[in-house]
């Protein structure tokens, strides 16, 4: 019965996490990087003091990674397209310059950090690469062009 108990006060402070903290946060990628930001680096376990307080540390920290694994799997469902307009938000949302911040997520690329632990190395990876991707389109987008790779096959030469 214990055993119940626990999973239902979980449930219960994944629920309250939900309505009053996450559902204030519009975009899954914005709640993702939140959640992460509750992730000691160090241990891999998550606190949240309203939460602990509301239920126990044990509770908080297993809800909160309950949910983060939630908002990984809508992220990775998400289309391309969609990723890349979550992407473009939270670039707007930092109030940093886009091109900055696009160097600076292709370079040291800080998503990773923002992977739930348990995470499959599979899915981890699609998202890496679909994040990889939507940070190119929106370099694209915001030097109005695309550089086309270069071609291995030559040109035909202009008739004469």
């Amino acid at each position: 019965m214990e055993y119940v108990t626990g999973k239902m006060a979980v449930r219960a402070a994944a629920d309250d996490m939900r309505a009053r903290t996450l559902s204030g946060i519009r975009r899954p990628l914005d709640r993702l990087i939140y959640l992460a930001s509750l992730r000691d680096y160090n241990t891999g376990l998550y606190y949240h003091d309203g939460l602990a307080t509301r239920f126990s540390l044990d509770v908080a920290c297993e809800a909160l990674a309950e949910c983060h694994s939630q908002v990984f799997r809508e992220l990775c469902a998400a289309s391309l397209e969609e990723l890349v307009r979550q992407l473009e938000g939270y670039v707007d949302s930092t109030h940093a310059a886009r091109g900055d911040f696009i160097a600076a997520w292709q370079g040291l690329e800080p998503y990773r950090v923002a992977v739930p632990v348990e995470t499959d190395p599979v899915s981890a990876e699609l998202f890496f690469s679909n994040l990889r991707v939507a940070l190119a389109v929106l370099q694209t987008r915001l030097h109005g062009h695309w550089a086309a790779p270069p071609s291995a096959s030559p040109q035909p030469s202009p008739a004469q």
